[in-house]
């Protein structure tokens, strides 16, 4: 059963509208990362062009959860991530839900494809980019500071740029 029929079939969560319960275990599970790592490694799994099966952005608890083949347990050793698997559950949006506080869907095929856990684990293995190392750039006897690597990744599920960018970068007028 594909991700996305099993939220048609889910239970909707009380006083919550189009937010379902997701019982995982039964044809996929889910890898739980950091947003930070989560957004830098599906943007290298999008650049190379690799096939993603359903994505999640918690908004609130900064993570993403990576829909991979049952059984996978072994790929994870040594990773700041946390497989979830028969026995867990997933509070997830309808796929029609995206907003600033919730977050929603970052992937979410038609198919039944999920991702594979040896192409997000070396996607998750890539170093991290340090985005807070100044670079100093020097003209003539001047030195002008600049951040480096500065890096904007934003969920493809139609949520507003803001909602993408961290709290401090909000503008506030």
């Amino acid at each position: 059963m594909s991700l996305r029929e099993a939220l048609r079939a889910a239970p909707l969560v009380e006083d919550v509208p189009g937010v379902h319960l997701l019982a995982i275990g039964h044809g996929w599970d889910t890898v739980r990362v950091s947003a930070d790592a989560g957004f830098l490694a599906l943007a290298r799994l999008r650049t190379a062009e690799e096939r993603l099966g359903p994505v999640l952005y918690d908004r609130p608890g900064e993570r993403l959860y990576f829909a991979v083949p049952t059984g996978s347990r072994g790929a994870w050793d040594g990773l700041s991530v946390r497989l979830l698997s028969k026995g867990s559950w997933l509070v997830a949006p309808n796929p029609y839900r995206c907003d600033e506080w919730f977050g929603g869907w970052c992937e979410l095929p038609d198919d039944e494809r999920l991702t594979a856990p040896e192409t997000l684990r070396r996607a998750l293995e890539q170093p991290q980019i340090d985005s807070a190392e100044p670079v100093i750039v020097c003209k003539g006897a001047e030195s002008e500071w600049k951040p480096s690597n500065v890096l904007v990744l934003t969920p493809t599920s139609g949520a507003s740029p803001r909602a993408s960018l961290p709290r401090s970068a909000w503008h506030r007028s």
